[in-house]
């Protein structure tokens, strides 16, 4: 049990930071739009990347040493790309989740956004893979309780986070609410695209 209650821990702790993903996960919780689905997206994605570090991917990765700047570059295209839209929307729109409820979102492309903002962002492969797949060696005999417990946190965060957001719901009722959500995960986006570029 202790391998599981660490493997949680690391893993809760490494997706707890505000990033492109959790923000998309929240945005998609306020508007109640094909929520269930999309935690389910970001939580498998994680443990696949997750049971990939266990297993040792994180060996290929430093042996083709290509790749991450492959994925940095193509994660802060989209970032940026994915940040514009929301600048944009901000500007535009004036929708309110009540109005929003009503126009669904198309779940493939949903479902793509969400798996671009997982596979694209090469932090995610530094922080799932290396960093879990590393630590998970301290455990021998007891690395699949690891993972497992990393696994779960996973689960746990993403599910906790897409439902919970309809919490705020009253807050973003008003169109200024929304707006300044838009502009935050804008914000959010072009932060970790800079970050991205400037590594």
């Amino acid at each position: 049990m202790n391998a599981a209650i660490s493997g949680f821990s690391l893993g809760l702790s490494l997706i707890l930071a505000i990033g492109a993903q959790n923000a998309f996960v929240l945005k998609q919780g306020l508007k109640r739009e094909h929520v269930f689905l999309v935690c389910l997206t970001c939580a498998a994605s994680d443990a696949i990347l997750i049971l990939l570090g266990v297993m040792g991917l994180g060996i290929i990765i430093e042996q083709a040493p290509w790749l991450m700047p492959v994925m940095r570059y193509g994660g802060a295209a989209f970032l940026l790309a994915y940040g514009a839209r929301s600048f944009i929307t901000a500007w535009r729109s004036s929708d309110v989740l009540l109005q929003a409820e009503h126009v669904k979102g198309a779940l493939l492309p949903t479902l793509l956004t969400c798996a671009a903002l997982t596979w694209l962002n090469p932090h995610v492969y530094l922080d799932t893979v290396l960093l879990i797949g590393s630590i998970s060696t301290q455990f021998p005999g007891q690395r699949g309780l690891f993972a497992a417990g990393a696994m779960l946190s996973s689960f746990v965060f993403f599910f906790s986070l897409g439902y919970a957001a309809a919490w705020l719901r009253p807050i973003f009722a008003k169109p200024v609410s929304w707006r300044i959500l838009e502009v935050v995960v804008g914000i959010t986006m072009w932060a970790i695209a800079y970050k991205l570029l400037s590594e």
